[in-house]
């Protein structure tokens, strides 16, 4: 983090298509021009086939108020993805894993626009899955981030109605993100 006039300034890495870091810049002109960024997501997933959604908190930059990955962030710098979801499950909701913990379901690239913030999120996302077991109430939700938590079938998120569909960031319910929640049910019917 740097300061300046602003307060504190989170910096990212920028990357190519490949992945590879070719510079970096804050947070807010990442997010302003659109550049490409490292991301990670961890969906918590139970044996009754649910997995939860945080909802964003009110002023977040990007897709205030809508329900989002478990949990989810920037890949900071000189941190790899592993590292992040580690840091972001043990930040955003108390849960202390090692990467044994947790399954890894794929790669993600999207570029989105969102018109509440006039920001473009262009990120590489690595997605892992997490069994959680435990009651939602035992976790610590990071203040200013996460809203509440809420749990949805898998099988209910590919026949959402219009109104739930509103509910979620759009690109959560691509055939991509379907795909992968169909990976977390697979494992659920294997345990």
């Amino acid at each position: 983090m740097v300061y300046g006039e602003e307060g504190m300034t989170e910096r990212l890495n920028i990357i190519d298509e490949q992945g590879n870091i070719i510079g970096e810049e804050t947070r807010e002109r990442i997010h302003r021009e659109g550049f490409l960024h490292r991301e990670i997501h961890i969906w918590l997933f139970n044996k009754k086939g649910e997995v939860l959604f945080q909802r964003r908190g009110h002023n977040k930059d990007t897709y205030p108020n809508l329900l989002d990955a478990t949990a989810g962030g920037h890949v900071d710098i000189g941190e790899d993805y592993m590292s992040a979801a580690i840091r972001e499950l043990k930040e955003e909701l108390g849960i202390k894993a090692n990467p044994h913990n947790l399954i890894f379901l794929g790669d993600y690239q999207s570029k989105t626009y969102d018109e509440v913030t006039k920001n473009t999120n262009n990120a590489l996302k690595k997605i892992y899955a997490y069994q959680f077991e435990g009651d939602i109430k035992d976790l610590k939700l990071e203040k200013g981030e996460i809203v509440n938590l809420e749990r949805w079938p898998i099988k209910k998120l590919s026949n959402l109605t219009e109104k739930e569909r509103k509910e979620f960031i759009q690109t959560l319910l691509s055939e991509k993100y379907l795909f992968l929640f169909k990976k977390i049910e697979i494992k659920v019917k294997k345990k």
